[in-house]
């Protein structure tokens, strides 16, 4: 299958399980920010422009599957997919604790970003900051135990090894 393929097909299972799974964790107030989740992965998987590509397709998707305008999820899912992705080059990528702490910076850009445009005012201030704690909570430790378990079940190392070779110091 094509890079474009496998974009677009792991994006429709991840606004699949967005729109169907998800709702009923999020009814009970527990937020797994699977948008974040999976633009980290993939930007960790395949670099900075498949990252920023898959980010915007799958914030684009997000923007339309929601009842606001259209950009809110798709910018900042691009520029995390970017920033990811660029850091994958040169960081541990199969390291539980790298994976952990992109997941966190991830879940905490997303959300905050979003939630703000949903709050606006400074009342909701608390609300916001509960939000994005709560989301920051859940989605690493989920994400870090579901990309072993995609590792395991495959038998490779999903994210390869880092591009840059270290050299010796002077």
């Amino acid at each position: 299958m094509s890079r474009w393929g496998a974009l677009l097909t792991f994006a429709g299972v991840v606004m699949l399980l967005r729109s169907t799974a998800l709702t009923a964790l999020g009814a009970r107030g527990v937020v797994f920010d699977v948008l974040a989740f999976a633009t980290v992965a993939w930007a960790l998987r395949d670099g900075a422009a498949w990252g920023a590509s898959f980010g915007f397709a799958l914030g684009l998707a997000a923007d339309l599957d929601s009842v606001h305008w259209l950009g809110r999820h798709a910018l900042v899912l691009s520029l995390l997919g970017y920033a990811v992705g660029r850091l994958s080059r040169t960081v541990v990528r199969d390291s539980w604790r790298t994976q952990l702490l992109l997941l966190v910076l991830g879940t905490v850009l997303h959300q905050a970003w979003t939630v703000a445009f949903e709050v606006g005012a400074v009342e909701g201030w608390p609300y916001l900051a509960q939000r994005v704690l709560l989301a920051a909570v859940v989605t690493p430790p989920m994400g870090v135990v579901l990309l072993s378990v995609l590792r395991h079940g495959s038998g490779q190392p999903w994210f390869g090894h880092a591009a840059v070779e270290s050299r010796p110091t002077t």
